[in-house]
């Protein structure tokens, strides 16, 4: 899929936050580094590593953030990925229980900001030179979508379209 106009992809952004209001974090995982997964709906098993192990399931909707992130609540940063790995897990555990209550996106490059009961937000923020490293997935239709930042703006894709 070409590269859309700023209308198309900030509209499936906002029915995608719309279709994730209520949704439980079904899964989190952490991938490489400070990466982390956030699986909603219907979860599908993982695949069979190389090693053998089971990876992570995948869920209807992803959100991504590869670096850059923190977890809030109401009056301070309870963690984030610059922070020492002994507090990732008792937030991630904060998130795992909770459900969405929103998805937006701000500033001028566009980060975004996952809402969750508890008045907990898991903010991406890129803090190095590119672009901000997250994205959504949504595969629930055909073709799948993938929204990320590409120059500056909302990009979406099949997936099959490089993020860079």
């Amino acid at each position: 899929m070409a590269k859309l106009g700023a209308m198309e992809p900030l509209s499936t952004f906002n029915r995608i936050a719309r279709d994730l209001v209520g949704m439980k974090v079904g899964h989190l995982w952490r991938g490489y580094g400070s990466a982390i997964f956030l699986e909603f709906g219907n979860l599908t098993p993982g695949k069979i590593r190389r090693d053998g192990s089971l990876g992570s399931p995948t869920g209807e909707i992803t959100i991504s953030i590869e670096w850059s992130w923190r977890i809030e609540d109401a009056t301070s940063i309870i963690c984030g990925s610059w922070s020492d790995e002994d507090l990732w897990e008792p937030a991630f555990d904060l998130v795992r229980n909770s459900s969405v209550t929103a998805l937006s996106t701000f500033g001028r490059i566009p980060e975004i900001d996952l809402a969750l009961t508890g008045g907990l937000h898991l903010v991406s923020f890129m803090t190095s030179n590119g672009q901000p490293e997250w994205a959504v997935a949504d595969r629930r239709a055909k073709p799948r979508i993938w929204l990320s930042v590409r120059d500056g703006i909302l990009f979406e894709s099949d997936g099959t379209v490089p993020r860079y």
